[in-house]
């Protein structure tokens, strides 16, 4: 399993230009197309709450690809992504809409208290060693914080196969809903909206090899559609991406 020291040389590595140049470009296309529900996920979780960010900040932002999906939607006045890789940060700086990209060390942001109106962790907690430590450092910052995360502890992720691969990409947890709650209490924080989704058919058929793979492929994405509808027995079964809306649990009934 992957060590703490080792989070950033990690990080690094996951940016850094493949020897093959279509494995690298497909890389960067399956992160764009990741970074449309995330986004989606943002905005929906928002205007569901009645919230209209102006400041919004990405942490852990990678590439930039969810940022500029935001900036895409007109989402936010001002955008600002935090990486702790600094070949991300240089690929970032170039996406458009994005104000500012920042180095970050993965546990103090370089961010005054309350500088922003929204701050998203999106598939960055899955990645700590403590979920609340890095929660709470971005409450610091963000008035409120959007957590997206996927549902791991279930039959089909606790494969040894798909166990030996959440290691190799940094997954260092496997939650389910409670562990959510738990973490997001620990920061300090409470719920005030919530979502889940298995992912579009484009997602689940982007690897796919030829059409038997991609009629695979579409077979599980409605699978794991059709048991996403009933979140208590789905999510013991498959994964399903699951995002949040936090704010300060002293602010309860303002």
């Amino acid at each position: 399993m992957l060590q703490p020291d080792d989070l950033a040389q990690f990080y690094e590595d996951c940016y850094v230009g493949a020897a093959d140049p279509v494995d690298a470009e497909r890389s960067r296309r399956w992160r764009e197309l990741s970074a449309g529900p995330k986004a989606d996920h943002v905005v929906t979780l928002c205007t569901r709450a009645g919230l209209r960010p102006d400041r919004v900040a990405d942490i852990g932002c990678g590439d930039g690809a969810m940022l500029a999906e935001l900036a895409a939607r007109g989402f936010g006045q001002r955008r600002v992504g935090f990486e702790l890789s600094s070949t991300a940060v240089a690929i970032a700086r170039r996406q458009p809409g994005i104000d500012e990209v920042h180095a970050y060390d993965g546990a103090l942001l370089p961010a005054d208290s309350g500088a922003f109106d929204l701050g998203v962790l999106s598939h960055v907690i899955e990645h700590v060693p403590e979920p609340a430590v890095t929660l709470r450092e971005a409450a610091r910052v963000c008035r409120h914080v959007v957590v997206e995360v996927p549902l791991e502890a279930n039959v089909s992720a606790g494969r040894p196969a798909k166990r030996a691969h959440a290691q190799e990409i940094g997954h260092l947890h496997r939650f389910d809903r409670g562990a959510v709650e738990r973490f997001v209490d620990d920061a300090g924080l409470r719920i005030v909206g919530r979502l889940s989704d298995a992912l579009p058919l484009a997602v689940h058929t982007y690897f796919a090899a030829g059409p038997r793979g991609r009629a695979a492929g579409t077979a599980k994405w409605a699978f794991r559609t059709a048991l996403a509808k009933v979140p208590p027995i789905g999510e013991r079964l498959v994964t399903v991406h699951y995002a949040v809306l936090c704010a300060p649990a002293h602010e309860e009934g303002r």
